[in-house]
């Protein structure tokens, strides 16, 4: 950085200052000290590009403004300290600007967000905007945010007349629903929704609006409830609006690919587009079509972009443009759905086997956490329909049982098996309370804790699923909130085939998915002429898992990919590392006692587990 006196008729304002374009700024305040002592700060500017002499200001407008006024007061010509750095780089002249007017004043939030989205424009990710002016990643994304907002609500937030806390909600609102709030803002005789009720008035309830239907409402056969004037429709089954919403989408999606674009994206209901992510790319150039799902039923189609990292890498001509993803043979979901059930599953049979519960409590100490402490897993289900699905499997019933005898047995209240939070004293009361009870009760109750405390979703449920030996057959059924969530249809096709038959799934195979899923529930439950079918469980529930397709994408199927190396490295160990933790030698079933010793005679650790559950007795928490 280079230190020079330059004549102010040399100088001009940057279009990278943080304020350029903005009326004449206030300069009373540094006014009286610049005509006693002049400008004793530099200036930071830089050279105008094709020019020899000329220099525009980064940092300084005020002082530049003082200035001038001073010398149209005297006439006489003036000069002024700068400091100049490099010319061509944006992104270091508007931080540097940036950072001046940090030290001055704090600037709005909107001014911020002005500012930023320059810096993402120059090649500036979020981290390094968040590490230069020393924000967290967090903020520095919901200031970008504010690029999802209409002109007119960023002026009434500059304003303050919009309070923080709305201001966010409305970042994730469609330009719709920000126009309709804008309407109400308006209306002197309507109250605004603010804060926690304009949550509600954007994502809450499942009324939704015929308006935001994209098919034809004469073909729909659901219920459509009118107001008394007929001029506002609402759909009486959210269910039936979006099967007949996502048949729209998919033939707006063929057409869109018809016309040449490169791929269509849809995302999930309540996951939001957030612009400042993407940069504007034409069909020509690659950019893709992203769909938007409102909660409410509104759908936007946001057209010609890309991510802004991969925008600039194809921009750049230096690589090529990131293959086109694969899409995953199964929706978020549906793997939810086959993450919760598989995990219920593990967790209940954890619960006859304490001495792997032991050792399993033992990794978990051994994780290298500053505090041991066990949380029950929050069951998060994508959907209540997923959520009464699980909650009403044999596994959790299991589970259920188990854990109000633990709670008994351990004189706990009927509310609570873990405390959280607990003092000092209540755990030394605890403490002395369990030293009353036998191995028996301990361990049992200890399966129950860690069956409570394991991670859905997790590889350790796939590491675990293995050496107990699952019979999925005994503990799962399949109902219909499975063939619901089922929209692939290749997976469909092969579904059909494992409970129909080949013969079946070939006459079948050009029929809609509500055909094949209508095959698939009869075969289940035996009706329309078919025969039951008993013990049939989709692959990504077996155990262990496996996939339908060479698309992947199922959660299940990668975890166990990722463990099952481990189980052939252990086997390969030999028997002199063989302990009594269980099974070393290959999955066992879930009272696979009996059945192993007839297979290859007693074992150390079979004879090892049979004294525990002598000694430990873990059915008496059963009981």
């Amino acid at each position: 950085m280079q230190l020079d006196i330059i004549p102010l008729a040399r100088l001009s304002i940057a279009a990278v200052n943080m304020r350029d374009g903005r009326k004449p700024p206030a300069i009373d305040d540094i006014l009286p000290s610049i005509r006693a002592r002049g400008v004793l700060v530099p200036l930071i500017v830089r050279p105008v590009a094709d020019t020899q002499d000329a220099f525009e200001i980064v940092a300084g407008r005020r002082r530049f403004h003082a200035a001038w006024t001073i010398a149209a007061e005297t006439g006489e010509d003036s000069a002024l300290p700068c400091a100049i750095i490099a010319a061509g780089d944006d992104a270091a002249a508007l931080e540097a600007s940036l950072l001046e007017n940090f030290a001055r004043e704090n600037p709005h939030e909107s001014e911020l967000w002005a500012s930023f989205t320059k810096l993402v424009r120059q090649g500036r990710s979020a981290g390094e905007i968040a590490a230069t002016f020393g924000f967290s990643e967090r903020q520095i994304g919901q200031i970008l945010a504010l690029g999802n907002l209409l002109p007119r609500i960023r002026d009434l937030y500059r304003a303050e007349r919009i309070d923080v806390a709305s201001i966010r909600l409305l970042t994730m609102a469609t330009k719709a629903q920000q126009r309709d709030w804008l309407a109400i803002f308006a209306d002197p005789e309507r109250r605004t929704p603010t804060g926690q009720q304009l949550r509600h008035w954007l994502f809450g309830g499942q009324a939704i609006s015929t308006a935001h239907a994209l098919f034809d409402l004469a073909s729909y056969q659901g219920q459509i409830v009118s107001d008394l004037f007929g001029s506002d429709g609402w759909f009486a089954d959210s269910g039936q609006f979006w099967e007949a919403q996502r048949a729209a989408i998919e033939t707006r999606r063929q057409a869109y690919l018809a016309e040449g674009w490169r791929e269509v994206v849809l995302f999930e209901p309540g996951t939001y587009f957030s612009s400042y992510e993407y940069q504007r790319t034409p069909k020509r150039k690659g950019g893709r079509v992203y769909v938007v799902l409102s909660p409410r039923g509104e759908v936007v189609f946001h057209e010609g972009y890309l991510p802004a990292k991969e925008a600039r890498k194809q921009a750049s001509g230096g690589e090529e443009a990131a293959p086109k993803p694969v899409r995953a043979e199964v929706s978020s979901a549906l793997g939810n759905y086959v993450d919760l059930h598989r995990h219920a599953a593990v967790r209940a049979a954890l619960l006859d086997r304490p001495a792997m519960a032991l050792r399993l409590v033992l990794a978990y100490a051994l994780a290298a956490t500053p505090l041991f402490r066990v949380t029950a897993d929050p069951e998060a289900a994508a959907t209540d329909a997923i959520r009464a699905s699980v909650a009403a499997s044999a596994a959790s019933a299991t589970l259920a049982l188990r854990r109000r005898a633990a709670r008994v047995l351990l004189g706990l209240e009927e509310s609570e098996l873990a405390i959280a939070g607990a003092g000092e004293d209540e755990t030394s009361a605890i403490f002395v309370r369990l030293l009353a009870l036998d191995d028996a009760v301990i361990l049992g109750a200890l399966a129950v804790v860690m069956a409570d405390s394991l991670a859905a979703g997790s590889a350790i449920v796939e590491a675990l699923g293995h050496p107990l030996g699952i019979d999925m057959t005994t503990l799962f059924k399949p109902d219909d909130c499975l063939l619901d969530l089922l929209r692939d249809r290749e997976v469909v096709t092969a579904m059909v085939a494992e409970v129909a038959g080949e013969d079946v799934a070939s006459a079948n195979a050009r029929a809609t998915i509500a055909v094949q899923r209508g095959v698939l529930r009869d075969c289940l439950a035996g009706t329309g002429g078919r025969t039951k079918v008993e013990g049939w469980v989709p692959r990504w529930l077996a155990m262990p898992p496996a996939s339908y397709t060479e698309r992947g994408g199922v959660r299940a199927v990668r975890n166990w990919q990722r463990v099952a190396s481990l189980f052939d490295t252990q086997a390969g160990a030999g028997d002199d590392t063989d302990a009594s933790a269980g099974n070393r030698r290959g999955p066992a079933p879930l009272h696979a006692d009996a059945s192993r010793t007839e297979r290859e005679g007693p074992t150390p650790d079979a004879e090892a587990e049979d004294r525990n559950r002598q000694g430990a007795e873990p059915d008496r928490i059963a009981a």
